[in-house]
């Protein structure tokens, strides 16, 4: 060593042989014992003469790249192999490194999902608590406690898979739950598990679906949502508090999991964006895996910062030549068939980080074939080499064992015969931790090409010569005379060949020369390919040769030398469509190119109905600016305001339905009988059909609530129906929030003879409001004594926020003795019902609907579908509009929202009220 000390020379060497035996010992050491005799010999391999790609932006020509014991030690161009190691000459080869997915379920046999019954839900009995066994939290779709390292166990048919298309590396995780416990690292080599283990607590994952629990909270997308948000604040809590309810090793556990790589399933490109506020909420960076429609919202991606997990799996084409079927067949799907492969190039586009997996697939020998699809609609090839090496490696902090090829890193790399992604690319093999597995080897030696092949009879006789055109390892012909039927066949040490007579046993006749000329001679049948010459044998540098039957089944010997390349491969290159279209908002058949602008508007000469005490205004103008009406009257100047001739038309303030279940993904969250924690505006969906029909039928704006299967349901929201915006545009601004309450034979599920979820009796309905009302009392004075130390419940703020006349009810009812009994309880706790939905008893109780300061929202007819409606009349809605209640009518239906001023009409008629009312 140049700046080592001067030692005398003896001392020089018994250091050497000690640092030598350290070297020695470090390397043999290990817990497992020996079963036989040791071998301690190093496994040492050098790769010469290939093309190297490091990284995406790192290529060695003519390089060497040695390897020693699983790790790579050297790569440079010019290197010295050494002496000791195996050299592999790869001339015309490249070497790369070998692929990174991270959205993998291999090694892991995770729980099995149990059947389950669409009815489920609504026959009971539902599952309330956790059947998991153990100091573990409530609910069993939370087990951060899970540890994939301890499930893990080597796969080998599904690594094979994995190999074949370039993979050595993946992230494995429990794909089950909502919080799903830690990922493990491993690589795809064939050995003990302890030995392809790279990272054992690699990463923590989430999701939205919980999975195999059977228990029945929750029962809806919103409630997933609520249960993780609540998740988070309890194990904030519970690490806070020096003393809490006991140990809860789920909690211990998503606490310990905070500081690693934290991977969320969207799965779809709203999931994705409700999985992106979550984190927000909490301060959490979450990578998130996609689904295939990101394309479709992206800039909505791009906004959310976070780095994505991209799959390839495109829908397959969709059979319309049958015009029954093609019916079924929507345009929206057809336009997801035509667009889905743009979606790795949209993020690239984006400038989005990401990274490619093998997820979703049906087969992910499927994954080559449709990354290369990708790259004809827009990814780029060294963005895609990125996505599968450097970045995956970089999110999950493995990049110093793997992702590139430097020295100390993981001997993960594939041998190829030409650039990756190059369509007549194949891989060669695929080393893992220094251990090769073939692929495809027969493709190391390229032997395409025009051989001269001679056939000599054993024995004596005269030799015949023809030529043998090798295309690929399975594809050749033999040309005498004539071009030969041929069967070719080369696995990289072997090779097989049948031409003339049949090339398939047990088959027909071909047309093709026999050998001597005879077509198709020799014996028939007799169990061999009849009049085929059959010759086998091996490769020997440029030469084939072995032994054979000719077509009469006489022995012959055989070679086939090289002697010219083949003229290049004409196949016409793959390009990207000519055409792609364009993406539709929302992405539906009546969706727009692109979203309108905003324009000023003058609507001239119109009957305006104002709602006011001017009443109606004939041949008047409205003029709109900035979204709003700037000006009413006559002869308005329109400026620079598109004018729209009213002339025998009607203008009226559009139609507001107050009780609506459209634009969502879930309505009810029915698995408790307070679930104030869940949220409609968790779970919009802007894409809904109804928003387009329902505004052809005059409503500008929709209160779309909880569902009515529990005492106190979920929080509303409030839309205006812009049709083409995101989820985000869709909610009404600074509006006063409300929350669904329901009464009834909903919420007691008369129906259900296995309903196990109190209350069972209207009598209970109101127990269950006096108790969650008290338990709101109570915490808001905890919160208020010792904020710190009070467990934040997300339930219960709701509550409150009803008790400090922040949020406001509206109620589904119908009968006029449970009506009676909720006011009876907000007089109790100091609030006011604001709104009691249906009411079609309201008529028997208008009085003290008044006195209590109530608003009422009813159907005009729409009565008999149970037994609690049977005392409904068509004169509600005019009796407690006389009785000075103010009135609405409302859907509960996306049919009936589209006819809801003809609803209001039948209060003209039945009821006599006045057009204006």
């Amino acid at each position: 060593m140049r700046n080592a000390p001067h030692l005398p020379r003896g001392k020089t060497l018994v250091l050497f042989l000690t640092l030598s035996l350290i070297s020695l010992f470090s390397k043999a050491q290990s817990t497992f014992p020996v079963n036989g005799v040791v071998d301690p010999r190093e496994h040492c391999y050098a790769f010469t003469h290939a093309t190297i790609v490091k990284d995406g932006a790192s290529t060695l020509s003519d390089a060497t790249l040695v390897i020693r014991d699983g790790r790579i030690v050297n790569v440079g161009a010019g290197l010295t192999p050494p002496r000791d190691a195996v050299v592999v000459d790869c001339h015309g080869k490249y070497i790369y490194p070998s692929f990174i997915d991270l959205y993998t379920d291999y090694g892991i046999t995770g729980p099995e999902r149990p059947r389950s019954n669409a009815l489920e839900f609504f026959r009971g009995p539902s599952q309330m608590n956790s059947n998991t066994k153990g100091a573990y939290g409530w609910n069993q779709a939370i087990h951060p406690e899970t540890d994939a390292s301890r499930l893990f166990a080597t796969d080998s048919a599904r690594a094979s898979a994995l190999r074949d298309e370039g993979f050595g590396t993946v992230l494995s995780h429990v794909k089950d739950g909502i919080a799903r416990g830690t990922g493990v690292v491993v690589t795809l080599a064939q050995e003990n598990e302890n030995l392809v283990i790279v990272k054992t607590k690699a990463s923590a994952h989430y999701s939205l679906n919980k999975g195999t629990s059977t228990q029945s909270y929750p029962s809806s997308l919103m409630g997933a949502i609520a249960l993780l948000r609540q998740t988070y604040i309890d194990a904030a809590w519970y690490k806070s508090q020096p003393y809490h309810e006991g140990t809860n090793l789920s909690l211990q556990a998503w606490n310990d999991e905070q500081s690693l790589p934290q991977i969320f399933d969207g799965s779809d490109k709203w999931g994705d964006l409700h999985g992106d506020r979550i984190g927000d909420e909490f301060n959490v960076q979450y990578i998130i895996k996609a689904g295939e429609n990101e394309y479709q919202r992206i800039k909505e991606i791009a906004a959310t910062k976070a780095a994505y997990i991209v799959p390839v799996d495109f829908p397959q084409p969709m059979d319309v030549e049958d015009p029954d079927v093609a019916r079924y067949v929507s345009l929206a799907d057809m336009k997801h068939w035509e667009l889905a492969p743009t979606n790795p190039g949209a993020f690239e586009k984006a400038g989005i980080t990401f990274c490619l997996t093998t997820s979703d697939l049906r087969d992910p020998r499927q994954f080559l074939t449709n990354l290369r699809k990708a790259f004809d609609y827009g990814l780029t090839e060294g963005r895609a080499l990125d996505a599968l090496t450097k970045t995956p490696a970089t999110l999950i902090g493995i990049y110093d064992k793997v992702g590139s090829i430097d020295a100390g890193k993981l001997a993960n790399f594939l041998i190829t015969t030409g650039p990756i992604f190059n369509e007549k690319t194949s891989i060669v093999e695929n080393w893992v931790q220094g251990k090769p597995y073939g692929v495809k080897e027969d493709a190391w030696k390229n032997i395409r090409g025009q051989y001269d092949l001679v056939i000599t009879p054993v024995g004596g006789g005269s030799s015949e010569t023809y030529v043998l055109d090798i295309r690929s390892s399975t594809s050749a012909s033999v040309i005498g005379k004539d071009t030969l039927n041929t069967r070719f066949s080369y696995d990289g040490k072997l090779v097989s060949i049948f031409f003339g007579g049949l090339t398939n046993p047990g088959g027909a006749a071909n047309a093709g020369g026999g050998f001597r000329g005879r077509p198709g001679g020799g014996r028939p049948g007799g169990g061999r390919p009849g009049g085929a010459i059959h010759l086998s044998g091996a490769v020997n540098g440029e030469v084939f040769n072995g032994n054979g039957t000719d077509s009469t089944g006489n022995l012959v010997i055989w070679t086939a030398a090289f002697s010219k390349p083949l003229s290049p491969d004409t196949t016409a290159p793959r390009h990207r469509p000519r055409r792609i279209g364009k993406v539709l908002y929302p992405f539906d058949g009546y969706g727009w190119d692109s979203l309108p602008a905003q324009h000023d508007l003058l609507i001239r000469n119109a009957t305006v109905w104002t709602n006011e005490q001017e009443g109606h205004l004939p041949n008047t103008d409205v003029l709109i600016k900035a979204g709003k009406i700037a000006r009413i009257g006559k002869d308005l100047e329109a400026g620079d305001a598109i004018v729209i001739d009213g002339t025998g038309k009607y203008l009226a303030p559009g139609i507001i339905d107050e009780h609506s279940h459209i634009a969502a993904f879930s309505i009810n969250e029915g698995a408790h009988s307070v679930t104030s924690e869940v949220r409609i505006a968790d779970n919009l969906n802007p894409e809904d059909i109804n928003i387009y029909r329902q505004l052809a039928g005059g409503v500008t704006s929709s209160h779309i609530l909880h569902g009515s299967a529990n005492t106190i349901g979920g929080q509303t929201q409030l839309i205006k129906l812009r049709w083409g915006v995101n989820d985000t545009a869709l909610k009404f601004r600074n509006w006063d929030p409300f929350i669904k309450f329901a009464l009834g034979e909903n919420v007691k599920r008369t129906t259900s003879q296995n309903n196990n979820r109190f209350p069972d009796t209207r009598m209970g309905v109101e127990e269950v409001l006096m108790d969650a009302f008290t338990r709101a009392r109570d915490y808001q004075k905890a919160r208020k004594a010792a904020p710190g130390a009070t467990r934040r419940d997300l339930e219960l703020d709701a509550l409150v926020e009803i008790l400090e006349h922040k949020r406001f009810i509206t109620c589904h009812s119908y009968v006029q003795s449970e009506i009676t009994a909720l006011m009876r309880v907000a007089d109790k706790f100091g609030f006011t019902v604001n709104t009691f939905t249906h009411i079609l008893e309201g008529y028997k109780v208008a009085d003290k609907l008044k006195a209590h300061g109530s608003n009422v929202s009813t159907f005009s007819d729409w009565w008999a579908y149970k037994m609690e409606v049977q005392d409904a009349i068509a004169y509600n809605a005019a009796i407690m509009t006389r009785e000075g209640l103010n009135v609405c009518i409302n859907s509960d239906d996306a049919e009936q929202a589209r006819r809801l001023n003809q609803e209001a009409a039948k209060s003209v008629k039945y009821g006599g009220l006045t057009e204006d009312e």
